[in-house]
């Protein structure tokens, strides 16, 4: 079972529930959040496997090119252009989808490859741990992610997506059996849930919604999943000792009183996605 945990913004709590929950359920931990992958500053994997994730882009031959131009206006990512009597390349504009190379009446366009991110894997408190690191200033996550994603194993999987509502979350949706919605009490939280709620529904798999930093009242959180009839899988409770922990990079799981939380968030998690 693959299981997506996502928020509709950041700073929610999301790799806090995916690392303690991959713990307590015994889950390999996959880090989607790929521009930004910090579950491995709380796990600390041994690493133990490199691998570079490469995309394609077209190269010119300038000695048969015609400079006709019908690569530029097929390109749907503006990724090529015709200046003057010049092709112009963006590289890091190119999504690899071949229609430049169709259309070359001179069949002037191969393609070649450049290194984009890589993935870790390892292993920490006896779970594995895998993660996508996008290079820096590169604006496509997709490839990483895809990469990532097709190497999962027939296990109980925990996917950290990324924040938001991106088309980064949607490939990673694209993947999940079941999903958890990581929200916060307040109206930014609300807001960006509701997004987040219509997204899952589209792939019409269970979900649920957990609650971080609850102040332990009716609120606002509470009275939609109510209202909309979502099942609330658990709460975590505001607290300073949690703060704490988190401010100095260690794992909620190994402290007994968080250990209970997130046994019994599982549970949660359990019943709401018809464990099997």
């Amino acid at each position: 079972m693959n299981i997506a945990v996502l928020s509709g913004k950041g700073g929610t709590g999301k790799t806090t529930v995916s690392t303690n929950l991959a713990l307590a359920l015994k889950a390999n931990y996959i880090d989607c959040d790929v521009e930004e992958p910090n579950g491995f500053l709380f796990l600390k994997p041994e690493v133990s496997e490199e691998e570079s994730v490469t995309t394609e882009y077209p190269f010119i031959d300038d000695t048969s090119c015609s400079n006709c131009g019908k690569c530029a206006v097929v390109c749907q990512f503006n990724a090529l252009a015709k200046v003057r009597e010049d092709i112009m390349l963006f590289q890091k504009l190119c999504h690899g989808c071949g229609a430049c190379k169709i259309v070359c009446p001179h069949n002037s366009i191969t393609y070649n490859e450049r290194e984009i991110g890589k993935i870790e894997k390892g292993t920490s408190k006896g779970i594995s741990c895998q993660r996508g690191i996008l290079n820096i200033s590169e604006p496509m996550a997709v490839p990483v992610i895809k990469k990532l994603l097709k190497g999962l194993t027939n296990e109980v999987n925990i996917i950290d997506c990324p924040p938001g509502t991106s088309c980064n979350v949607v490939n990673c949706l694209n993947y999940a059996d079941g999903a958890v919605l990581v929200t916060e009490p307040s109206e930014f939280g609300l807001h960006d849930l509701r997004m987040a709620v219509e997204i899952v529904k589209m792939y019409k798999i269970p979900f649920g919604i957990v609650i971080n930093k609850d102040d332990g009242t009716d609120n606002i959180i509470k009275k939609y999943c109510e209202k909309e009839e979502i099942k609330l899988i658990g709460t975590i409770d505001y607290s300073k000792d949690t703060a704490v922990l988190y401010s100095k990079g260690e794992v909620l799981y190994d402290d007994l009183n968080h250990k209970k939380v997130f046994d019994k968030l599982s549970i949660g998690v359990k019943e709401v996605l018809a464990w099997n």
